[in-house]
């Protein structure tokens, strides 16, 4: 068997202690013995152990096994899902059940059989794994459930910007290259990192949403890293990290540009070593991850202002994705709001219900400052308050911005004038070119030729 686990041993007997540490040092990582009970809840305050082998008595002339109760409810008080293993030399079956019902998984006698000894110890030692395997699996559920309580939208493409950017997730989605996706707020880079999963070879194993601008500097650490029991004051039992929670499946650390400099440090070290040491203690854990970054921010921007640091960048963006705002994705704007229209009638049991041509035009011709997250807001706020089956653009509530276009029905004149005034704008801005424009308004080359020769432009 190789080496594997830490081990505890804690005999006030020399020579047993000794004898010990000698039979066991191949089996184990790492053996220390202890003479005194005294010194217990340092020890493991100040290493990681899985195993430990306790005695039950400790002062001369008293073998009735208190001390030993005594000192497994304080180990179990650091840590509860220790395996705890008792020695006595006297076979007491009382004395013996009396510490498993308060928390030792087994009993030894001394003198102990080697091989029975050895068994013992595995057996404590796979059920130390499992138990620890049931709290990552215990956090790692409670990620997944404040996942799925978030409703995440259907990724629909069909400008040339997305189609090329679903391209390139097709491609980077069977590999593990780190991944950075920038675009502004509210543009879908949860949606993108949460399809690269979908698609990858990770998809059976739990995806991990960290948003790095809400963690505050303070509870950082424990939040990615993971506590031990007593590492701070409100430290009551151990915690498992985001990074270990997020190890076989992927991580993914949103708005990543809002870390300060020492967090960065902190970040880059975990990934250059591929470990992490939880708060409270030395023992270096190794993680797996499939890395994906976000950001709104222009971090070689950041860069150049020593606000980012560059060896982090190159880490995180093996890859590059940068997503269109929702302003310059033509007809996807009208299919989204179409698919966000039929959901949120569903949801609050409005029955079927359409856009009204105008505002249709409306939501293509509007800035978006807040992309697909307003969209989808707009949508559900006229759902709620249209007083019809059709939605207007009075129900939509759209926010005038400085230089936006104005609404059909702030104009004088027919929807005509109005899409004319569109096209004409279209065409100004990409001074004549009808093929730029047509992309821009998502219609066609010959569409935008018809309108041109009805109005006239």
């Amino acid at each position: 068997m190789s080496k594997k686990g830490n081990l505890l041993i804690v005999e006030d007997n020399k020579e047993i202690l000794e004898a010990l540490e000698l039979f066991l040092e191949d089996e184990f990582t790492l053996v220390t013995g202890l003479k005194t009970p005294n010194l217990i809840v340092s020890t493991l305050q100040g290493e990681s152990y899985d195993l430990v082998l306790l005695d039950m008595n400790f002062s001369a002339g008293v073998v009735t096994g208190n001390e030993g109760l005594y000192w497994l409810k304080e180990i179990l008080k650091v840590d509860p899902s220790l395996s705890v293993i008792m020695m006595t030399a006297y076979g007491d079956v009382e004395l013996a059940v009396k510490a498993m019902k308060n928390g030792a998984v087994d009993f030894i006698i001394k003198p102990w059989d080697n091989d029975k000894l050895l068994a013992t110890l595995r057996t404590a030692l796979k059920l130390r794994e499992s138990n620890k395997e049931i709290e990552k699996l215990r956090n790692t559920q409670d990620q997944l459930t404040a996942e799925l309580d978030k409703q995440y939208s259907e990724i629909i493409v069909q400008c040339p910007q997305m189609s090329r950017v679903m391209e390139i997730v097709e491609k980077v989605s069977k590999t593990d290259v780190n991944i950075l996706i920038t675009g502004e707020n509210g543009t879908g880079k949860g949606l993108i990192a949460r399809e690269i999963h979908k698609r990858s070879s990770r998809s059976n194993e739990a995806m991990i949403t960290v948003d790095m601008a809400s963690i505050p500097l303070t509870l950082f650490e424990s939040e990615m890293f993971g506590h031990k029991k007593g590492a701070f004051t409100d430290a009551k039992q151990d915690r498992i990290g985001r990074f270990e929670t997020a190890s076989g499946g992927t991580l993914f650390l949103d708005e990543i540009g809002n870390l300060s400099m020492n967090m960065q440090a902190k970040i880059l070290n975990v990934l250059q070593e591929r470990q992490i040491i939880p708060l409270g203690s030395n023992k270096a854990v190794p993680i797996d991850i499939r890395l994906i970054c976000a950001t709104n921010k222009n971090l070689d921007k950041l860069v150049m202002e020593g606000l980012f640091r560059q060896d982090l960048l190159f880490r995180i963006n093996t890859i590059q994705i940068d997503l269109p705002p929702l302003r310059e994705r033509g007809n996807d704007i009208e299919l989204m709001a179409i698919h966000f229209l039929g959901r949120c009638a569903a949801k609050y049991d409005r029955g079927k219900m359409s856009f009204s041509k105008d505002s249709m035009m409306a939501m293509r011709t509007y800035t978006w400052p807040g992309n697909i997250r307003e969209l989808e807001h707009s949508i559900e706020k006229a759902v709620i308050l249209a007083e019809g089956n059709t939605v207007r653009p009075e129900d939509l509530y759209l926010k005038k911005m400085p230089g936006q276009t104005m609404q059909p029905t702030e104009m004088n004149g027919s929807y005509g004038d109005f899409e004319k005034e569109i096209i004409r704008k279209a065409l100004l801005r990409h001074m004549g070119n009808m093929t730029s424009a047509a992309r821009e308004l998502g219609i066609s080359r010959q569409t935008i030729y018809n309108k041109m020769k009805r109005y006239g432009l």
